[in-house]
């Protein structure tokens, strides 16, 4: 999905751009057989099921950077990982997939209640807030010079895209949460995040929810995630959403 999704926004040209990569293919008597792409950000996104030392290889070679991470399917990635040498990092999970045909969506009905819009420009220092505290909660940033950043330039690419949603009850900000990467036909949840004296009260539930109906109108018929969170497989699960796999995720 990312690599689809990047490849449609950023194109094949990498010139060091948001949603722009280096990529790597190796070719069979079908077509390409595995790919990986060294993302902007540092990221080697894999699917490769052969051949994956090569590519994963190759395209760090050409892209120039640094390796930041891993991503892809769980077995994939950790064989690259073994591949590439990497002994050790702050975060490599096998976080559990989940997949939604967008027709079978379950509506809280406590979302009737709620507002969810876009957000707004003068809200998004408290969006880059929230998205500090997610990437330290979720381990895929630490605290330090590089967090604001990161937080900020990730929530200006998507306020740019149009890509988040803002939840709020009786006015006041609940909740948030975003697609991290979009196809006319499929669309994939990520950065979903509630503050803490919040939970509990199905919030998180709501905002995604909403922002499903908002795609499905928009003529998505599937929606994709992964959580390593418990509590938040359960809330994806009341959605609808149905186990499909295995996601790995590795952060250095």
């Amino acid at each position: 999905m990312f690599l689809r999704a990047n490849a449609r926004q950023g194109g094949l040209e990498d010139r060091g751009k948001p949603r722009q990569a280096t990529y790597a293919a190796a070719l069979g008597p079908s077509g390409v057989v595995a790919l990986a792409a060294h993302c902007w950000n540092g990221i080697l996104l894999v699917q490769a099921p052969e051949q994956i030392h090569e590519v994963a290889r190759a395209a760090l070679a050409a892209s120039g950077r640094s390796l930041k991470g891993i991503s892809g399917p769980a077995d994939q990635v950790r064989t690259a990982r073994d591949a590439l040498g990497v002994r050790k990092a702050a975060v490599d999970d096998a976080d559990l997939l989940y997949s939604l045909d967008l027709a079978r969506l379950r509506v809280p009905a406590a979302l009737a209640a709620l507002s969810l819009r876009r957000p707004r420009g003068n809200e998004l220092p408290l969006l880059i807030a929230w998205r500090e505290q997610y990437l330290v909660e979720t381990g895929l940033s630490a605290p330090g010079p590089r967090l604001h950043q990161d937080a900020k330039s990730g929530i200006e690419l998507l306020q740019a895209q149009g890509d988040h949603w803002l939840l709020e009850d009786g006015g006041k900000p609940v909740a948030y949460t975003a697609f991290n990467a979009r196809l006319p036909d499929i669309v994939q949840v990520g950065g979903v995040w509630t503050p803490p004296p919040l939970r509990g009260r199905g919030y998180a539930r709501c905002a995604v929810a909403g922002s499903l109906l908002d795609a499905r109108a928009a003529g998505a018929r599937r929606a994709i995630l992964f959580t390593s969170n418990t509590s938040a497989a359960r809330a994806y699960e009341a959605l609808g959403f149905i186990r499909a796999g295995e996601y790995g995720l590795l952060i250095l």
